[in-house]
């Protein structure tokens, strides 16, 4: 008796198991789920929060780092240049309500595509962009953008299009740093010289 009820919930959670697994890959690539992760980097993460979080579909972005060679970073250490990542946001959004392309162009809008050494005034490959694919199906279309976004500025894009590594999320006080110091976020932006830069490569933004 024992035993056939031990084989009957060791089957139960394999079953169990089994079902999780492909829901959980659809997470990933966005194939069959309300919720999908992208992950982006554009330089300073708070100011990549800030441009994705107001966009309708997108659930959350959260900051950390990724890319790297050093498991668990902090942000000293990848501030300092040492560890190989840079500085990125991983978003959840709702596929049925926002595309993956439309997340690319929010992102190319957002970042200064030609810059090689870093991000407006953060300097250092921590800081430089990059699109890091969860699918085959993410890395066309990043590919894709890519070679729209050349043709549009007509210049070389110098951000990365990589398989995304393991995402590490930023220490607590990074997170929502625009809404929590707000006035010293928009000093720091400013002073940057990003949305500046924006303007003059995309032109004025919409409101």
């Amino acid at each position: 008796m024992y035993f056939s009820t031990r084989v009957l919930v060791v089957a139960w959670c394999v079953l169990i198991f089994a079902a999780a697994v492909p829901q959980a890959a659809a997470q990933q690539t966005g194939q069959g789920s309300p919720q999908a992760i992208a992950t982006f980097a554009g330089g300073c993460f708070w100011c990549m929060e800030e441009a994705f979080e107001g966009v309708d579909g997108v659930i959350s972005a959260t900051s950390g780092y990724t890319d790297g060679r050093v498991k668990n970073p902090t942000y000293e250490q990848v501030s300092n240049g040492g560890t190989g990542h840079t500085e990125a946001i991983e978003v959840t959004f709702d596929p049925s309500k926002i595309t993956y392309a439309q997340l690319l162009q929010v992102f190319w809008r957002n970042v200064d595509a030609v810059d090689g050494g870093g991000q407006f005034c953060d300097r250092g490959s921590q800081y430089r962009s990059g699109i890091y694919y969860h699918s085959e199906e993410q890395q066309r279309q990043a590919e894709s953008s890519k070679q729209e976004v050349a043709k549009r500025l007509g210049q070389t894009i110098a951000t990365e299009i990589v398989k995304a590594s393991p995402f590490y999320q930023a220490e607590g006080y990074h997170q929502d740093y625009y809404k929590k110091n707000s006035v010293k976020y928009k000093f720091y932006k400013w002073n940057c010289g990003r949305a500046q830069r924006l303007e003059k490569l995309w032109g004025k933004q919409p409101s």
